[in-house]
């Protein structure tokens, strides 16, 4: 399969992206399942994203520096009786990469055509 040219990113990664920063702007944590449910609620959405899909997504995009990854403190999931969370930070990088994604995305202005007026008599 061939490589991605570095600081692209796919429709699914932009939308993490831009999921990610909101979640991040709000003082937010950014898990697997606050991110799916970002998604589904965004105008931009696609649909559902198979939770699979999205967790491959969120490692590919934290191998590529695009994401920052670690663990949550095991006392805060056992305080609330659940599984110990991967929590998320959009990096510097990936900020980066969602800014120059969604400039590329809009379209370009429309030409203006300069041409010859009309035949003056």
């Amino acid at each position: 399969m061939p490589r991605r040219k570095a600081g692209t990113v796919l429709p699914l990664e932009y939308d993490i992206l831009e999921a990610g920063l909101d979640l991040q702007s709000r003082n937010e944590p950014i898990y697997g399942f606050s991110l799916a449910r970002a998604l589904r609620e965004s105008d931009s959405s696609k649909g559902l994203t198979a939770h699979g899909t999205l967790y491959k997504a969120l490692g590919r995009m934290a191998e590529a520096g695009l994401l920052e990854a670690v663990w949550e403190d095991p006392a805060a999931a056992e305080a609330e009786s659940r599984p110990r969370r991967r929590l998320y930070r959009v990096t510097g990088q990936g900020a980066e990469a969602q800014r120059s994604a969604r400039v590329a995305a809009q379209p370009a202005a429309p030409i203006r055509r300069v041409g010859l007026g009309p035949a003056l008599s």
